[in-house]
């Protein structure tokens, strides 16, 4: 049974006529109910170019498999700073930017000054924002974590006091205060994993915009190629010279206990895959649970 906000969300997905097999099931959403524009036309003065890396570091070798191809895409410089203290922003448009699964939005600070920061859900042009440790508890307002109440949403938020923010910036994220202290705040994350923070880091208010994102539905391989997403190739299907599940007479067992990737990291199937010497291990609280998110549980 589905729950009243994903029957709401589906309002606004358009569904493709299965006019061919590739396009039978194919969802996209409709910016037109969701951004102040629907033309790709960002502010030049905050934009540049970006080259595609197709997963490759800088000495050529692949680091991130099935990557490659896609559209050219202008790369929108994005404010993760918030570093205009007690500077009202107003908000003039809300776009679309294709490096990210979130809308963003183009405010402009009393100054006169523009940027782009990342919007978050129910944020409309024409509302006001502002960074401050005095600021309301309302959408959109950047606050120090000590001044956040519990129970809040927030996003964008910094692991490190000055370092930007870090945490929940993909679409329709946002992480919750459930405890404040002296010189920690404990935040529930998105992973179910219950942590502290310094609470002299910032935080914004609120939850990352496109909350739809999640049911977006390809529909097909050539759009998928044209978002610069690769084929998959499962590891069971490749050489023992190429994969540790690899090899074999037919259809073989991987010839091992746990699961691993192609560098024979343990992965998946419920299992540890975190450094137990990690330097910020002793601020987690509560470990993340594996698969519960899968289950369709939070």
């Amino acid at each position: 049974m589905l729950c009243k906000s994903l029957v709401s969300n589906t309002e606004i997905m358009k569904k493709y006529k299965p006019t061919s097999p590739g396009r039978r099931d194919g969802s996209v959403i409709e910016y037109k109910k969701k951004l102040t524009t629907t033309k790709s036309n960002p502010l030049k003065s905050l934009t540049k170019g970006k080259r595609s890396t197709g997963g490759r570091n800088s000495q050529g070798r692949i680091t991130t498999h099935y990557k490659g191809g896609g559209n050219k895409r202008t790369y929108r410089l994005i404010d993760f700073k918030y570093n205009k203290i007690d500077i009202p922003a107003k908000v003039e448009t809300i776009e679309y930017d294709p490096n990210r699964s979130g809308f963003i939005a183009l405010i402009c600070y009393a100054d006169g000054e523009r940027r782009y920061i990342l919007a978050p859900q129910k944020l409309q042009a024409g509302d006001q924002v502002i960074t401050s440790a005095t600021a309301k508890v309302k959408t959109g307002n950047r606050l120090p974590m000590s001044a956040i109440p519990v129970g809040t949403f927030v996003y964008n938020v910094e692991v490190r006091p000055g370092a930007g923010a870090q945490l929940a910036r993909s679409a329709g994220n946002h992480i919750e205060v459930v405890a404040q202290d002296d010189t920690h705040t404990t935040l529930k994350m998105p992973s179910t994993e219950i942590r502290k923070v310094s609470n002299k880091g910032w935080a914004s208010v609120g939850s990352v915009s496109n909350e739809e994102h999640r049911l977006v539905s390809i529909g097909k391989a050539g759009r998928a190629r044209k978002m610069g997403l690769r084929p998959k190739t499962r590891g069971a299907a490749r050489n023992a010279v190429d994969h540790p599940h690899g090899g074999g007479e037919g259809r073989s067992p991987r010839g091992h206990r746990r699961q691993r990737t192609k560098q024979g990291r343990p992965t998946g199937k419920g299992q540890k895959t975190r450094s137990p010497k990690k330097y910020s291990n002793k601020l987690i609280v509560s470990r993340r649970k594996p698969g519960r998110l899968m289950r369709g549980n939070k």
